[in-house]
């Protein structure tokens, strides 16, 4: 999609230019929050898209431990992870889906869906890696009491909250898809339906469960 090479390039800034190019585009922008690291004017700028916010540290242990809270400034790292799951998409677009496509000789009702149940395959995918890493390294599968122990939970350590912050970005990153990838108008109710609820119920998880810890051991500012 956005990175394959047109023999014929449409007029700039028109529809189909913007939707065979808007990997490209979105990995510009990306670049250039990546290069507001580099100058200490912008670097505190760029941070706040790039890393998770509210560090705090924990002293209920013997060892500090860093924990995360959640607030308005994790709008700008959802954003920015947003732009990355835009390039991914692509990516497995590109070099892998459309070139099945190619050999399976879909119709377009078939292609459409092919591409949608390819991209949510490899997202469902991850998903289940990485979480099921979570569980194990945070012990909430050998001790799923972990889980509502001491709610409402209050902080998250730094894996948790990241798989919050990517799957918030990749749900929404899939509203704008519908357009880059020219889905039809009959499909459009039915896959913003499940998108907006994934939104909704990952967003609303993110506010209120968070990790386990005791909420009232005391923290300093990270």
């Amino acid at each position: 999609m956005g990175f394959r090479k047109k023999n014929k390039s449409p007029p700039v800034l028109s529809h189909e230019f913007v939707i065979q190019n808007h990997a490209d585009m979105v990995s510009c922008l990306a670049m250039i929050i990546l290069l507001g690291l580099m100058f200490e004017v912008t670097a505190k700028f760029a941070i706040m898209f790039i890393t998770v916010q509210y560090n705090i540290i924990s002293l209920n242990t013997l060892d500090p431990v860093n924990l995360y809270q959640y607030g308005p400034k994790d709008v700008a790292t959802v954003f920015f992870y947003l732009l990355i799951a835009v390039i991914l998409h692509a990516l497995i677009q590109e070099y892998i889906l459309d070139k099945m496509n190619r050999r399976l000789h879909l119709s377009k009702t078939k292609h459409s869906k092919f591409n949608e149940s390819g991209q949510l395959a490899a997202f469902y995918l991850f998903s289940f890696v990485w979480g099921s890493s979570i569980l194990t390294a945070e012990d909430f599968a050998s001790n799923p009491t972990f889980l509502w122990e001491g709610y409402p939970h209050t902080h998250m350590v730094f894996q948790v909250k990241f798989f919050y912050i990517c799957q918030i970005a990749y749900w929404l990153h899939a509203i704008p898809e519908l357009y880059f990838q020219k889905v039809r108008k009959e499909d459009i109710p039915r896959q913003l339906y499940y998108i907006c609820l994934y939104v909704v119920h990952i967003t609303g998880a993110y506010g209120k469960i968070v990790c386990v810890f005791n909420n009232f051991c005391p923290l300093q500012t990270g």
